[in-house]
């Protein structure tokens, strides 16, 4: 079942064009790092991937060994998400067209070993350029999302950021 519709994706492919978009990953490097450390992940996998800006990041941090699995439908030679022992989906979740959410979050819950670390960008697009405004399709806040989350996730934390929030999460069967 399709993730994404052939007009998003085309508009995703254009935006990956800008050499700065999805870099917010590497923002959130530092805290990947902590959890993955913390709950002793072998593998992560990075549900919209992106150009692999979080991989990067979290090697410059010092963590290495791991095995890392980027999935990203606008690089389809990445393959199918893949189960990991951390799965990111670091400010993916609010570009996603909404009649394929519900599917995107029943994926991650299925790649889920041990924990997940879901980042939303809740406010207004930082940049201008492209078609960015128009990237970010769901604009809601944190409460929306919490119920979406709780159908297959228990939230293990929440914190409020300048920009969103993130949530660390386990899946329902793990509790």
């Amino acid at each position: 079942m399709a993730r994404i519709s052939v007009d998003h994706l085309e508009r995703q492919k254009r935006l990956h064009l800008d050499p700065f978009y999805g870099d917010e990953a590497s923002l959130y490097a530092p805290l990947v790092v902590l959890f993955a450390e913390q709950y002793r992940a072998k593998s992560i996998s990075d549900y919209g991937a992106g150009k692999c800006v979080l991989q990067k990041k979290i090697i410059e941090l010092g963590l290495s060994g791991l095995k890392y699995y980027p999935y990203d439908p606008v690089f389809p030679h990445y393959g199918a998400p893949k189960a990991a022992d951390l799965v990111c989906c670091i400010n993916v979740l609010e570009h996603i067209e909404l009649i394929h959410l519900k599917l995107v979050i029943l994926d991650l819950s299925k790649i889920i070993k041990n924990i997940g670390l879901f980042t939303i960008h809740t406010g207004s697009p930082s940049r201008r350029g492209y078609d960015i405004e128009n990237s970010y399709l769901i604009q809601q806040p944190t409460s929306w999302w919490i119920p979406l989350f709780c159908e297959h996730f228990e939230i293990i934390e929440l914190e409020s950021t300048a920009m969103g929030f993130w949530a660390l999460v386990k899946g329902r069967s793990l509790s």
